[in-house]
């Protein structure tokens, strides 16, 4: 069995949709730092190979890191990335409506679907199970993928959770994976 700490990125700030448009997080919440410092045990980091979230990983200090993987990237919006549901719904409506209300093989064009990032996270899970235990500092889309897998959710189900930037949740995969906490911000 692995359990897994899932940590959300710092913020960014941006407005649009933001998927591997590659946008520095804003640390500067030391305060915020420090307690997700605390609440996290002393175990190896590992984080997606996008800058916001290597920041992140950075700022857990005194933890031994592993390698980046790209496995635990944000969904990507191909060329909806960076615009804003508004901007993208003007221009396709029954697109944008179907890809967010019916998540699975509906992807944004030159991106990738629901069943993609899930494809993506279920590998990059399967390569942490040797780990007893790991902090996984990623993104909304690649957080909400591993809570599905973890709790057995429809994508719907799983969308219908919110994940603060430096929240944690925790996860624990094995014979009988689960969902121990999801969303506690520290």
């Amino acid at each position: 069995m692995s359990r897994i700490w899932l940590v959300r990125h710092g913020p960014t700030h941006a407005k649009g949709m933001v998927g591997w448009t590659d946008l520095p997080a804003d640390l500067s919440d030391g305060a915020a730092l420090a307690r997700l410092n605390a609440h996290l045990p002393q175990v190896p980091v590992i984080s997606s190979d996008l800058s916001r979230a290597v920041a992140t990983a950075d700022a857990l200090h005194s933890r031994p890191r592993l390698p980046h993987d790209a496995d635990w990237r944000e969904l990507h919006f191909g060329a909806w990335e960076m615009q804003t549901f508004a901007e993208v719904e003007a221009a396709s409506p029954d697109h944008i409506r179907a890809f967010w209300e019916t998540p699975g093989e509906i992807s944004p064009p030159g991106g990738e679907s629901w069943n993609a990032i899930c494809g993506r996270i279920d590998r990059a899970v399967q390569r942490l199970a040797p780990v007893p235990e790991v902090i996984v500092v990623a993104h909304f889309g690649a957080i909400v993928a591993a809570i599905q897998h973890a709790g057995g959710l429809t994508a719907t189900q799983a969308f219908g959770h919110k994940i603060d930037n430096l929240s944690v949740t925790c996860l624990e995969f094995g014979a009988a994976p689960r969902v121990l906490s999801i969303n506690h911000i520290p």
